[in-house]
C-alpha cells in the first residue's frame, strides 16, 4: 500500500494506554476482567479521539459504540464470528482493535485506512459499507449460507451479528430485511444502536435486569415450557394466553414491533454499562433457538468527549481538531461551497415564487437545505434516510403542481433509481434532482464519489441534465430548474468550494440544451462539462503556448445536447475533447453517438473523451483523485499532443 498523502500532520499527542497496548487482535479481550474492560474503553475513547483528532472524520458514531465494540469482540468470536457495522461511520474502535491501530492515523487519507468497513482491507470487515441499512440484509444472507452448509453437513457453528444504527432503522429496507429474517427463523444477532432515546437511572437498571432475565437460558427453558403448556389448551385459549405473554413483553421492554417482525427482543439496555452489556451478550450468543434476535442498546453520541457530548451534532464529522478544546482547524477563508451556493440560491428562488418546496433524505445540512429549512421550515422535508420515499414524495407533490427540489447526494440517488425512471421521468413530473457531491469527494472514498449520474440519468428520455461549471453557473441552473415545470430535471455539482467568481443575486433562466464558447482557437477543440472547465482553459493557455490555440466550450446541459454546438466544433477542428467528471457511458458516449449518426466522425475527425477511469477511486485529497483519474490541466494537455503526433512536446510536458 502506498504511504498516506493526507495533508494532515503526521503525529498527534498520544495519550497513555498500557492496557490498549496489550490488545493486538479482539482474542486478547476475552482474557480481560469486567474491571480492566472499563478502563480499556477509557483508553480506547482517548485513542479514538487522539487518532481523529490529526485525521478528521466521523468522531460522534465512534465515540458512541466504544463499550459496545469491546463488549461484542470480548463475547464473540470475531472474525470467525461476522460482525457487520451499518454505514460504517462509527468502526473506528474497531480498527483500532482489530489490528490497524499501528495504521489509524492514516485513516481517510490516501493510501491509508478508509473511512468505512472494506472487505478488501481486513478479515474483520465480513463486509464493506458506506451507505446505510445494508447490515441486516447482509447479515441474514450470510447467516442463510450457514444453515445451507450445515444442511450439507459442513460443521458451521459462527454467529452473525448486524449493528445498525437509530437513524438506519428509518429506511425501508431494514424493515424489509427484518420482515424475511423472521419468515426465515435463521439465528441473527441485531443489535440496534438506539442514541436517540435516553434511559433514566431508574429504569436503565430495571430494563437491565429485565434484559438479562428475558435473555437467559432459564427463562428461555421456562417460556418453552409454557409454549408447550399452552398448546393443550383450547385454540382460543392458546392464542390468547400468546398474546397475553407478547402484551405482557411490550409493555416491560417497547418490544412489540419487533416481536410482530419476527425478532425475540431484549432490551432497551444502558449501551455504556459493561454489566449489562456482556451477560446479555453472552446470553444472546448461547441461545440457539430462537431464530432472529433483537438487541436494543442505547447509546450517547460523541459519549466521553466533553466538546462531543456539548456539540449540537456531537461532533458527528469532524475536520483536524484540537483536543483539549475540540476547536477543529478551519481552512482559510475563500469561496463559498458549492453546497451553499445551491443553498442560497434556492432560497432566493423561493422568496419569490411559494411553490418551491425542498426536500432530502437525512442530510439537510450536507446538501444546505439546513439554510432553507430555517428560511422556510414549512416548506423544507427531511423525510428521513429514505431516498426512494424521498423521490416518490416529490412526484406527488409534483403532481399537485407544487414545485420540489429534491435535493440528494450522486451516489445516493442511486438507491432511489427506480423511482426516478417509474415514479418521475415515466410519468413526465417536473421534480427537480439537486445532486449533490457529483464527481470525486476526496476523504469519502468511493463509497461516497458520485461518479454515475451522468450515464445513470442520461440515459432516461425526458430529462433535462445540467452541470454547471461554476458557482455562477450553479446559480444559473438552481434559477433554470426553477422555470422548468414541465418535465424533470437535475443540476449536479461537486463536494468542495467554487472557483471565488462573484455571484449574481439573482440566477438566469438558461436556454435548455444551450452551450457556450469561451475561448476561440485553431485545430484543437475542448468540449468541458460542469467544472472541469477551469481545467480546460488552463490547459487551453498551455497550449497557447505551445503553437496550438485551443477552442474551449462549455457544454452546460449533458441532455438535451447541444447538437449545433457539437457539430460546429466537429466541422473545424482536428481534434476534439470531451472531459466530464464521471464515468464512462456518460457525456462523451451521447456526443459520440450523435457525431456518428451525422457522419462527422467519417472524415478523420480525432475525438477523445476524457472520464473518470473504469475502476473505483480510494479516498485521497480531491486534487490527487482528479490527477490520478487523469482529469487535470495537465492531462488535457498531454492526451492533446498526443493525439497529435507531438512526442517531443509531449516530453516536455511530462519532464
Amino acid at each position: 500500500m502506498n504511504a498516506p498523502t493526507g495533508d494532515g500532520p503526521a503525529t498527534s499527542p498520544r495519550p497513555k494506554t498500557p492496557l490498549l497496548d496489550r490488545v493486538r487482535v479482539p482474542a486478547d479481550l476475552r482474557n480481560f476482567s469486567v474491571e480492566q474492560l472499563r478502563q480499556l474503553a477509557t483508553e480506547l475513547r482517548a485513542e479514538t479521539v487522539s487518532a481523529v483528532s490529526v485525521t478528521g472524520g466521523h468522531l460522534g458514531a465512534s465515540l458512541g459504540v466504544i463499550e459496545l465494540t469491546l463488549a461484542i469482540h470480548a463475547v464473540f468470536d470475531t472474525p470467525r464470528d461476522r460482525l457487520i457495522w451499518d454505514v460504517g461511520h462509527q468502526c473506528y474502535p474497531h480498527k483500532i482493535l482489530t489490528g490497524r491501530r499501528e495504521r489509524i492515523r492514516t485513516l481517510r487519507q490516501g493510501g491509508g485506512l478508509s473511512g468505512f468497513t472494506k472487505r478488501a482491507e481486513s478479515e474483520y470487515d465480513p463486509f464493506g459499507a458506506g451507505h446505510s441499512s445494508t447490515s441486516i440484509s447482509a447479515g441474514l444472507g450470510m447467516a442463510v449460507a450457514r444453515d445451507l452448509k450445515r444442511a450439507r453437513g459442513i460443521a458451521d457453528d459462527r454467529q452473525v451479528i448486524a449493528v445498525i444504527g437509530d437513524g438506519s432503522m428509518s429506511a425501508g429496507m431494514a424493515y424489509e430485511a427484518m420482515n424475511n429474517a423472521g419468515a426465515l427463523r435463521s439465528k441473527l444477532v441485531v443489535i440496534l444502536n438506539d442514541n436517540d432515546m435516553s434511559i433514566a437511572p431508574p429504569v436503565g437498571a430495571m430494563s437491565a435486569y429485565l434484559s438479562r432475565l428475558l435473555s437467559s437460558q432459564s427463562f428461555l427453558n421456562l417460556r418453552d415450557v409454557a409454549a408447550k403448556m399452552a398448546r393443550r389448551f383450547p385454540r382460543g385459549l392458546e392464542r390468547t394466553a400468546r398474546r397475553a405473554e407478547e402484551f405482557a413483553r411490550g409493555i416491560l421492554t417497547g418490544g412489540t414491533l419487533f416481536e410482530e417482525l419476527g425478532f425475540y427482543y431484549v432490551g432497551p439496555i444502558d449501551g455504556h454499562n459493561l454489566d449489562h452489556l456482556l451477560p446479555v451478550l453472552r446470553n444472546v450468543r448461547e441461545a440457539d433457538d430462537l431464530g432472529p434476535i433483537l438487541v436494543h442498546a442505547i447509546t450517547k453520541k460523541g459519549k466521553g468527549y466533553a466538546p462531543a457530548e456539548r456539540s449540537a451534532d456531537k461532533l458527528h464529522a469532524v475536520s483536524r481538531f484540537n483536543v483539549i478544546t475540540g476547536e477543529q482547524v478551519k481552512p482559510p477563508p475563500g469561496p463559498p461551497s458549492y453546497t451553499k451556493v445551491f443553498a442560497n440560491a434556492l432560497i432566493d428562488e423561493a422568496e419569490r415564487d411559494p411553490a418551491i418546496v425542498a426536500v432530502t433524505a437525512a442530510m439537510p445540512t450536507g446538501t444546505g437545505l439546513d439554510l432553507f429549512g430555517k428560511r422556510f421550515p414549512d416548506r423544507c422535508f427531511d423525510v428521513g434516510i429514505a431516498e426512494q420515499h424521498a423521490v416518490t414524495f416529490a412526484a406527488g407533490l409534483a403532481a399537485e403542481g407544487i414545485k420540489p427540489f429534491c435535493a440528494i447526494y450522486s451516489t445516493f440517488l442511486q438507491r432511489a433509481y427506480d423511482q426516478v425512471m417509474h415514479d418521475v421521468v415515466l410519468q413526465h413530473l417536473p421534480v427537480r434532482f439537486a445532486l449533490d457531491r457529483a464527481g470525486l469527494v476526496g476523504a469519502d472514498g468511493s463509497t461516497h464519489a458520485g461518479s454515475f449520474d451522468l450515464a445513470y440519468l442520461g440515459c432516461l428520455p425526458g430529462i433535462v441534465l445540467m452541470a454547471p461549471a461554476d458557482e455562477v453557473e450553479l446559480t444559473h441552473a438552481v434559477a433554470t430548474a426553477a422555470a422548468i415545470d414541465d418535465q424533470p430535471s437535475a443540476l449536479r455539482y461537486p463536494r468542495g468550494d467554487g472557483v471565488g467568481l462573484t455571484i449574481p443575486q439573482h440566477g438566469e433562466v438558461l436556454p435548455i440544451g444551450r452551450g457556450r464558447v469561451l475561448r476561440e482557437g485553431g485545430r484543437v477543440a475542448i468540449l468541458s462539462l460542469g467544472t472541469r472547465l477551469a481545467d480546460a482553459l488552463a490547459a487551453a493557455e498551455e497550449l497557447a503556448t505551445r503553437g496550438l490555440p485551443a477552442t474551449v466550450a462549455d457544454a452546460r446541459f449533458a441532455k438535451p445536447l447541444d447538437t449545433a454546438l457539437i457539430e460546429q466544433l466537429a466541422r473545424h477542428h482536428e481534434v476534439l475533447i470531451t472531459i466530464e467528471e464521471g464515468s464512462v457511458g456518460g457525456f462523451a458516449a451521447a456526443v459520440m453517438q450523435h457525431l456518428a449518426w451525422k457522419g462527422l466522425l467519417d472524415r478523420g475527425l480525432r475525438i477523445r473523451p476524457m472520464v473518470l477511469p473504469d475502476r473505483f477511486i480510494d479516498q485521497d485529497t480531491q486534487p490527487r483523485q482528479l490527477a490520478t483519474a487523469g482529469l487535470t490541466a495537465k492531462d488535457i494537455v498531454t492526451t492533446v499532443l498526443q493525439t497529435l503526433g507531438q512526442d517531443a512536446a509531449l516530453t516536455a510536458v511530462a519532464g
